[in-house]
């Protein structure tokens, strides 16, 4: 009598399965049959009244409905399941004619772009790129620019030797000698390149880089350097700055000058920038030495020339207004994406 009992409830659960649709209306069905307080729980409260050689067979036909139900029931959720996710994944799909996110784009490093910067503004006033080995020799980096073995600025200059005469450069002040020595004038170059000198400190690198320039022709004169320079310095730094040359020595020029021009921060009137002076230092230059030209093999009396020189970095700190030098070496994205 159990037993058919048992049957009737394991078939209606099978029905209610069948008619169920959905998710939540299985699990509805899984409580009323299989619960505590279920069909199968009433049915089998009456086992105690049974004989005790009937229960086995009872207790054996009531786990074999139990397991087909939760058979039934698995396949029916697992139904709703693949139902569920298919209808998702039509409900959000892409949209491929939608455009892609835009990926990371690197930049220039700010000494790649001020070097840039520079090789155009004198590219539209004649000068050519040209540029010379990093290791170089004694002569070419000493010698040839008026540096003799026993000269003091070869002292100031802490060199790094990588064998007998043999140096990394120390100023790209060698280009130009490489030049003259290799071709007829007239000459009109600017050299950018790395250069290295022992010395490391906010404004210092052991590895740094230079711009050099050299004009070289017949009757160039002072105020033409100073014209290349001012034009130089209104195209940099704005069209209102000013420029002003004072005395200094440097082995390869005579006369020799120290460039400034007006703060572009400030315009002149003095800040922290300028050290309240309402100048900026930004290069070395001056007419070229004799020496040089008579080391090239050039007649000094035939032709005069100038020459130029300036730190990339310095530039590059002063328009950026960057206060320590080794930041543009230490590969700090957070600083570099500024750029």
């Amino acid at each position: 009598m159990i037993v058919e009992k048992i049957k009737s409830v394991g078939e209606k659960a099978f029905q209610e399965i069948e008619l169920a649709k959905s998710s939540a209306e299985l699990e509805q069905i899984r409580i009323q049959f299989l619960g505590k307080k279920g069909a199968f729980s009433d049915v089998l409260k009456s086992l105690g009244s049974v004989d005790a050689s009937e229960r086995p067979k009872i207790g054996a036909a009531a786990n074999e409905w139990k397991q087909k139900i939760e058979t039934a029931l698995d396949v029916k959720k697992e139904k709703f399941a693949d139902e569920e996710l298919a209808q998702k994944i039509a409900q959000d799909r892409a949209d491929i004619t939608l455009p892609s996110r835009r990926p990371h784009r690197g930049a220039l490093h700010p000494i790649t772009q001020t070097i840039r910067r520079i090789v155009e503004v004198f590219g539209r006033i004649g000068f050519e790129v040209t540029t010379g080995p990093e290791i170089e020799t004694e002569f070419y980096n000493f010698e040839a620019v008026n540096i003799p073995k026993d000269h003091p600025a070869r002292d100031m200059q802490d060199t790094f030797f990588l064998g007998p005469e043999v140096v990394l450069r120390t100023q790209t002040s060698s280009v130009q000698m490489r030049e003259m020595s290799s071709r007829k004038w007239p000459i009109r170059v600017i050299s950018p390149g790395a250069v290295y000198r022992s010395d490391s400190d906010a404004t210092h690198s052991p590895m740094f880089h230079q711009i050099e320039g050299l004009w070289v022709d017949r009757n160039v004169k002072m105020s033409d350097l100073k014209g290349v320079l001012e034009f130089f310095a209104k195209e940099v730094f704005g069209s209102d700055t000013k420029i002003r040359l004072r005395p200094s020595y440097f082995p390869f020029v005579e006369p020799g000058a120290e460039v400034d021009v007006t703060c572009f921060n400030c315009k002149g009137k003095g800040c922290k920038l300028c050290k309240q002076t309402g100048w900026l230092e930004i290069l070395g230059a001056g007419m070229v030495h004799p020496k040089l030209f008579e080391c090239a093999g050039y007649d000094p009396r035939e032709v005069t020339g100038f020459a130029f020189g300036m730190g990339i970095e310095r530039i590059a700190m002063l328009l950026h207004e960057i206060p320590d030098l080794r930041l543009m070496f230490q590969s700090d994205i957070r600083f570099l994406k500024q750029f």
